[in-house]
């Protein structure tokens, strides 16, 4: 109990509601009243087994692929607080689907966050890799003092607004490569083909290579450089092992089981191929562009620490974790505007109204301008965000939803779950951007924590800021040349390796005129 009260002591709060929080849970703690943490509901595990079991092909009833109705499950059959333990290998998780619950955890959050680890990164950088990363581990998969480290270095660039800004330009360049590139891939009926998720892709490693390089890659030529594939593919295998490595039995621990070799292999892919193009961009005299507002992401970060580690290490960091995410909430995005063809419209009009010929440029007070097409960028997110759950571990014993969690355990948020409840979203099976209107009466009724596509606090989504520009200016230029159409069977989502539409997205696009 002692150990709570120290570990509040700790924490960084943000309100005096915060502060309420924390104190009231003190109180509980140390009155003996907090319900103790076996009294949890949640699936009971198998001798030896645990809960692992449920992963497992054939015998389990989990599948990792749908994650989302696996957590819909546990809310139903359990509640808003659900314990899943004895998991191999690994510590228990800690399902909550209340945002009050969720934040607490993040407004009593520590002044060093511990995320839920990825033991199998954590193992790739500080002990295969140690020495390529060294003491910088980066931002993902690291933490204590060296995150913190890490972090305070690059926030004032990655997080501040008015540099972000200053990609438009290029950001906008980029996506109209992909709009070129669109009309390429149509065939006579103007559909593209199966594997369009792909193209997105390639836009997607496009963008941040010129943002975070200002590299040009070539992945939406003709003939692109294989390079270009083998990173998309390499991306791709480590998400989709990770969910491997973490939930099933860790014999990666013990023996380099086929899955961890794949997913060692696709890292060094990734590290390799891009320090091609980092080491090219380190290289640049950087006096031919002190004067220009868009030099890379990399550039800027040398010029304000003069460490060259510091800026591969984040560039190598924005490439692992920028590409899948991006593109697969752009290609859900087209795929609802496509089923939704009255809210598409609703979103052209605006579109023209604000870039009124088909060559406006798109400048950043232009997308301020476009309140509806973020509208439909919130609701997507909202109901199929393209990372379901974030969370926290904990540091030290703790209270939430008046049970007692002790050190170590991790706290998943599934925001998926929760942002599709009628509770939280009145009507929240159907496809309402206006909801994130102002004018709209549900905005006021909106908890600010039901809905967490980019996460929140100290350790919120690094690249958000660039993420947003990236799919605000892509989406504009898109619904500004093509009417957005679907005409296949209604497709589910899974998780493969992002939350994202299971099937061919042979989407159709239509030319507007001038």
């Amino acid at each position: 109990m002692k150990g709570f009260s120290k570990c509040a002591r700790l924490m960084s709060v943000s309100s005096a509601q915060a502060q309420d929080v924390i104190s009231s849970a003190d109180k509980l703690v140390e009155a003996g009243r907090a319900r103790p943490y076996q009294s949890i509901p949640g699936p009971k595990p198998l001798p030896f087994l645990g809960n692992t079991w449920r992963f497992l092909p054939l015998i389990g009833d989990y599948e990792i692929e749908h994650i989302d109705k696996v957590s819909e499950k546990l809310y139903k059959e359990y509640g808003k607080i659900v314990k899943l333990e004895g998991l191999m290998g690994r510590p228990d998780m800690l399902f909550v689907f209340d945002p009050d619950n969720i934040e607490q955890v993040f407004r009593q959050e520590d002044i060093l966050p511990h995320r839920p680890s990825m033991p199998s990164l954590n193992y790739y950088k500080h002990v295969l890799r140690k020495d390529f990363f060294g003491e910088y581990g980066g931002v993902i998969a690291v933490h204590g003092e060296k995150w913190q480290s890490f972090r305070s270095k690059v926030n004032q660039i990655m997080l501040q607004p008015r540099v972000a800004k200053m990609y438009v330009s290029s950001i906008s360049s980029t996506a109209q490569e992909f709009v070129d590139r669109i009309d390429k891939l149509r065939n006579s009926d103007e559909e593209v083909p199966d594997d369009f998720l792909n193209e997105i892709h390639k836009w997607s490693l496009e963008s941040i290579a010129k943002v975070a390089l200002d590299v040009r890659l070539g992945c939406l030529d003709d003939n692109s450089h294989p390079d270009t594939q083998k990173l998309i593919d390499a991306v791709n295998t480590f998400f989709i092992n990770v969910p491997v490595l973490e939930l099933k039995i860790p014999f990666w621990k013990i023996f380099p089981t086929p899955t961890f070799a794949k997913y060692i292999e696709a890292l060094d892919t990734i590290r390799e191929i891009c320090m091609k193009y980092i080491n090219k961009s380190l290289k640049r005299n950087t006096e031919d562009v002190l004067e220009n507002n868009e030099i890379s992401i990399l550039q800027r970060i040398l010029r304000l620490e003069n460490d060259p580690k510091i800026a591969t290490i984040l560039a190598l960091d924005m490439f692992l974790v920028g590409i899948d995410t991006t593109s697969n909430a752009v290609a859900s995005i087209l795929y609802q505007l496509a089923v939704h063809p009255k809210k598409q419209e609703k979103l052209r009009k605006e579109v023209f109204r604000v870039l009124p010929n088909i060559s406006s440029a798109v400048t950043h007070e232009k997308l301020e301008e476009m309140v509806y097409l973020k509208a439909c960028i919130k609701e997507t997110m909202r109901m199929y965000p393209v990372v379901i759950g974030n969370g926290r571990q904990t540091s030290c014993d703790t209270v939430i939803a008046g049970y007692h969690i002790p050190k170590g355990v991790q706290v998943i948020f599934q925001h998926y779950v929760i942002s599709n409840l009628e509770q939280y979203f009145p009507r929240s099976k159907e496809f309402l951007p206006e909801r994130w209107l102002k004018s709209c009466p549900f905005s006021k009724e909106q908890h600010p924590f039901a809905s967490l596509p980019f996460g929140f606090g100290k350790r919120m989504c690094l690249g958000r800021r660039f993420a947003d520009l990236e799919m605000q200016t892509a989406l504009a230029k898109i619904i500004r040349t093509y009417k957005v159409e679907y005409h296949h069977e209604k497709l589910d989502y899974f998780v493969h390796p992002m939350y994202t539409p299971n099937g061919p997205l042979k989407l159709k696009f239509i030319k507007h005129g001038s």
